[in-house]
């Protein structure tokens, strides 16, 4: 094709390097799909017909990050470049890795083993666009379609079943019969995928555009393995007049309301992560507490103790950090901490709150219930996003004046009771317990003659 792609310099001098020396070079990949979507690739990944010691001999500063693979890392003004020879992939063992390659001197070869026709074209300026199985034309319709044969690519690595739902929540595109067909068929072994890949998966859908394409991944089977929970949530009506969708349906809302916040767009990839899943599991224990009321209307009570020991224990499975699952749980635990619009104490309340989930976690809290609020009834709106003003103008008074809402920050340690003659122990602890309640209650008692004169009390 008669164009040319906004490559990186360092790109352009590595495969100008190559070819300079007899050898074939492209970029290949996700970065030519990205590039002709006009979308900034993360990472640029460059196919030759050099084997890994004549990439080595022509780069004086290589790393061997997957030597027995046929790549090696060239090193560039400080960043890294992925260089892979072209090679055929021999047996999979294990539905995810080759039990052996073997290298070739055919472009062709190297991108007929590639998942998706939009990720198995390759690029340099002298020959333009190498386009050997129309994945230009799937990129302009919007398909994602197998290299191939799918139940041939799927076989190979039971991980593209999820990527193609991955790639088709983070493009906006349909995936194609026949892949959906392979989709199917061999869902069940995505079982023998590690945990790992698969949170990393399905942590990139549920934080992209369609985070709905997770109803795809349950039509095709993959969830029945990794998140049960979401198929009985799809499964899940709600009767009852503060809700105009199932719970899955509510779920989706949310998250589609949630990522539209100017907030949640300002936060750390961390936090969106941790706030994305604790958005997708706030009422995962919905199906399990389901009953009704004599007038036929559904509740759910209890479900949101429920759903925070179904996170912890979704994302132990997910193998997440302890720290994204215990915010994450704390989070989905207390989501439904509602208050009253005319309350006289919400600061208290809100005190309160920060202390049972932390000062920081707050805003993150209050955007779940924004988003958990969007995606029900209508009539509900108002009410409800109005508490929600009134919780953020409160958090917003006790960090502007650094009321104390944990022991840490209290005028009166520990030290200071046992300077004053309590002896140390359990009883030292419950002295501290009450003088933050006071405080909690209070702010401005939160000076140490007064606490001092409190313990006394006590």
């Amino acid at each position: 094709m008669s164009f040319q792609l906004d490559m990186p310099r360092e790109v352009r001098e590595i495969i100008g390097r190559l070819t300079e020396n007899g050898y074939e070079a492209y970029a290949v990949g996700g970065c030519v799909r990205d590039a002709l979507l006009h979308r900034v690739p993360k990472d640029w990944d460059i196919t030759t017909s050099a084997t890994p010691e004549e990439i080595k001999a022509l780069f004086p500063k290589t790393i061997d990050t997957g030597i027995e693979h046929g790549t090696v890392t060239v090193l560039r003004n400080r960043q890294g470049f992925e260089v892979t020879t072209y090679r055929l992939d021999g047996e999979y063992e294990d539905c995810r890795h080759p039990k052996e390659v073997t290298f070739t001197k055919s472009l062709k070869e190297d991108l007929k083993r590639r998942d998706f026709t939009i990720n198995a074209m390759a690029y340099n300026d002298d020959t333009g666009l190498v386009d050997l199985f129309n994945g230009l034309e799937d990129l302009e319709n919007g398909i994602i379609r197998c290299v191939g044969d799918p139940t041939e690519r799927f076989t190979e690595d039971a991980l593209r079943v999820f990527r193609a739902v991955r790639f088709a929540a983070q493009l906006g595109f349909a995936i194609e019969p026949r892949t959906r067909e392979g989709m199917r068929d061999l869902s069940g072994n995505l079982k023998r995928v590690s945990a790992e890949r698969i949170r990393e998966e399905l942590t990139k859908l549920l934080l992209s555009e369609h985070p709905e394409e997770l109803v795809t991944a349950s039509e095709c089977g993959m969830t029945a393995f990794w998140l049960p929970e979401w198929d009985q949530m799809l499964k899940t009506p709600q009767e009852n007049v503060h809700h105009c969708f199932d719970v899955a349906g509510h779920t989706l809302a949310a998250l589609k309301a949630l990522h539209g916040f100017p907030e949640y767009k300002e936060l750390t990839a961390k936090e969106q992560t941790t706030l994305s899943y604790a958005v997708l599991l706030h009422d995962c224990a919905k199906p399990a507490c389901k009953s009704y009321g004599p007038d036929g209307v559904a509740h759910f009570y209890g479900h949101q103790k429920l759903s925070g020991e179904y996170t912890d224990r979704i994302l132990h499975r997910l193998k997440f950090d302890n720290d994204t699952i215990a915010i994450a749980t704390r989070l989905v635990y207390n989501h439904d901490t509602r208050f009253s619009v005319d309350r006289s104490n919400i600061e208290t309340a809100v005190r309160k709150l920060a202390n049972r989930i932390g000062t920081d976690n707050i805003p993150l809290l209050i955007l779940i219930q924004r988003a958990d609020t969007l995606a029900q009834a209508p009539a509900y709106h108002a009410e409800s996003l109005s508490v929600l003003e009134k919780m953020q103008a409160a958090h917003s008074k006790i960090l502007s004046e650094g009321q104390s809402v944990e022991l840490k920050t209290l005028a009166v340690k520990g030290a200071d009771l046992i300077a004053a003659g309590r002896t140390p122990g359990p009883e030292l602890g419950r002295i501290l317990s009450m003088l933050l309640d006071d405080v909690l209650e209070h702010p401005e008692h939160n000076n140490k003659a007064y606490l001092m004169e409190l313990a006394e009390r006590f």
